[in-house]
């Protein structure tokens, strides 16, 4: 089913998140990020907007979107960057490396650690703290670390370099201790840093309350320029502590699954996190049974799902406790040859990422229920609608006929199938018309059908099945040619005609020698519209490729010693007869296939008639 834009954007929840806009391969061509999803995804499609001419050209190309839902807008930031990076979206501006995003770097494979500002994170063994968003917010932040903490900023490489040079401005300042001259013990140093580190987990509220403390008393006495510099610390401190679930620190590979249910349907929703960063997601339908637990279900899907995947993480984490986890992770790790672990994380951002996984399950599931009931009206509902009118007890497949031809040029004749309102486009068939002479679309239309049900009842292969419905393009003329048709072959099947007014527009169904008339509103008139529509399109499109073919076939096909793989090859290599008429023996004669008198041979016919033609003129 076609992808409804309008429909879609009225269900964009008015939450943060990632969108990523679609062309018609389906490829992605734009990922951004909201605060609102509900209020940006729409900017993009009201006219009244600016938007620039690259989105403009943007906007034109999208066939369907999807989006992510985030807890906050500093994930959707994390996450759009790293989908960015991983898709590639034409119409984004790419990000060259993780500078946009930086890390605080904690050294604690050294004696005495240092806090230091990283644009990437490695596997050095030190501990990384980020991304963050605000490269100002961090170095205020180590920054403060530094001043609160005592932390060296010097880089000398210690114990080793210990006594060898006097001590830097920051001890006489007394924003360091001095490890450089042994001033401070290894254990001493390394209880600073374990606050630290305590800070950058998220245990900030002590320093708030010590910084609001000061701030408050400098603006006491008036040193308000001291006030404003500890409010500033307080504002870093507070972006900093925004932790991201989005990126892991641990630089790891890891799939986040979670399901959402009801009584008949399940959808999987797995996040894949590549290098400690979520770089894309694919949610999948189960049909399920009534009684099934959330946990049954969610172990089937991993024995399906893994036993095709070519790549199987380290570590999985999931919604929900399973059974026989313990053979899971026997047989996961026995395909990637290494230990998998599988989790069921209970606090910490593990959790919240598996909870966000859940959520965008459910929101997919709930979409997918309003999807399948939309379409539902659209076809089986539409079909039904259909059936009532024409007092019919039921209808499942249906087919239409069309006619198409200029001036009774090689007429042709389509037959398009409905099946329980949908296109089943495996047994449309096409007509030559073979037994009519000029533009006779009712004695074309006989040959049709008769060809069409003759077959039918010879059960041959494509034909077998009998329509529930016929639908002819036109009124009472085209319906009595369809009925003559089926009482000589002893048929009983309803037969309608889809008549329309003057301005050639569907305005009702024949039927029974009565015009039905049809709200123009309904399910049922759009279907008859698609039907109509649909036998117009497939009949003419036959027909110019009848056309086309013809035209290529008159002019070659009259050339001494061109078969059709010459023929074949004339084609691919010259982009017309034009090219082919200019061509000289020697280039005919460089294809493949081609010897120099099949050669000779096509330059005499396109030459020979205009030399003869002047020889005539010059008498």
């Amino acid at each position: 089913m076609a992808f409804d834009i309008q429909e879609e954007l009225k269900k964009l929840p008015g939450k943060p998140g990632v969108y990523l806009m679609h062309d018609a391969d389906d490829t992605i061509i734009y990922v951004g990020k909201a605060i609102s999803l509900k209020n940006r995804v729409r900017q993009y499609f009201q006219t009244s907007r600016n938007k620039g001419p690259k989105i403009e050209r943007m906007v034109t190309h999208i066939a369907r979107f999807e989006y992510i839902v985030t807890d906050s807008e500093l994930e959707a930031l994390v996450l759009e960057c790293n989908l960015i990076k991983e898709h590639r979206p034409k119409y984004n501006t790419m990000l060259k490396d993780d500078k946009a995003y930086p890390y605080i770097k904690v050294t604690v494979n050294e004696d005495f650690p240092r806090i230091l500002f990283s644009h990437q994170m490695k596997k050095d063994k030190a501990k990384y703290f980020g991304p963050y968003t605000s490269a100002g917010a961090v170095k205020d932040t180590i920054e403060l670390l530094r001043k609160l903490y005592d932390i060296r900023s010097c880089n000398k490489s210690l114990p080793k370099e210990i006594g060898k040079d006097r001590p830097c401005l920051y001890y006489h300042i007394h924003q360091c201790k001095a490890p450089c001259q042994g001033y401070i013990s290894k254990e001493e140093y390394g209880e600073q840093i374990k606050k630290a580190i305590s800070f950058l987990n998220g245990n900030y509220n002590d320093i708030i309350k010590e910084l609001t403390g000061k701030m408050t008393e400098a603006a006491e006495e008036m040193r308000f320029e001291q006030a404003a510099e500890y409010r500033d610390l307080i504002d870093s401190v507070r972006r900093i502590g925004e932790r991201q679930k989005i990126t892991n620190s641990d630089g790891e590979d890891k799939d986040v699954i979670a399901l959402a249910m009801d009584k008949e349907d399940a959808v999987a929703q797995v996040f894949f996190i590549r290098n400690g960063k979520l770089i894309g997601r694919e949610h999948y339908y189960l049909r399920i049974g009534e009684e099934e637990q959330k946990s049954e279900v969610l172990l089937t899907f991993m024995k399906q799902f893994y036993s095709g995947t070519p790549f199987i993480p380290r570590e999985i984490m999931i919604s929900e406790e399973i059974a026989e986890q313990e053979l899971m992770e026997e047989y996961l790790s026995s395909k990637r040859g290494q230990k998998v672990r599988i989790r069921v994380p209970k606090k910490g951002s593990k959790e919240k990422m598996v909870e966000l996984a859940e959520r965008n399950a459910q929101i997919v599931l709930d979409q997918d229920r309003e999807r399948i009931k939309r379409e539902e009206g659209r076809t089986v509902g539409a079909v039904k609608e259909i059936a009532r009118w024409l007092n019919l007890p039921s209808i499942d497949r249906i087919e239409a006929y069309d006619i198409s031809n200029i001036s009774g040029f090689q007429s042709v004749g389509s037959m398009i199938v409905y099946e329980k309102g949908k296109p089943k486009r495996a047994d449309y068939r096409k007509f030559k018309i073979k037994s009519v002479e000029g533009p006779n679309d009712y004695a074309s239309m006989k040959e049709v059908l008769s060809r069409r049900f003759l077959r039918g009842i010879q059960e041959d292969s494509g034909f077998e099945r009998l329509p529930d419905l016929i639908m002819m393009d036109g009124g009472r003329g085209q319906v009595n040619i369809a009925l003559e048709v089926l009482e000589e072959m002893d048929l009983a099947i309803p037969v309608c005609g889809m008549v329309k007014d003057d301005k050639h527009r569907t305005r009702g169904l024949y039927f029974r020698n009565v015009e039905i008339p049809i709200d123009r509103n309904s399910e049922g008139f759009k279907l008859i519209t698609r039907v109509q529509d649909e036998a117009h399109r497939f009949a003419i499109e036959y027909h110019r490729l009848l056309r086309s073919k013809g035209q290529v076939r008159s002019i070659l096909d009259d050339i001494p010693g061109i078969g059709p793989t010459r023929r074949k090859e004339l084609m691919r290599h010259f982009q017309g007869i034009d090219d082919i008429k200019a061509a000289t023996v020697e280039e005919l004669s460089g294809l493949p296939g081609m010897n120099k008198k099949a050669a000779e041979q096509v330059y005499t016919f396109f030459h020979a008639p205009a030399q003869e033609e002047n020889e005539d003129s010059s008498k």
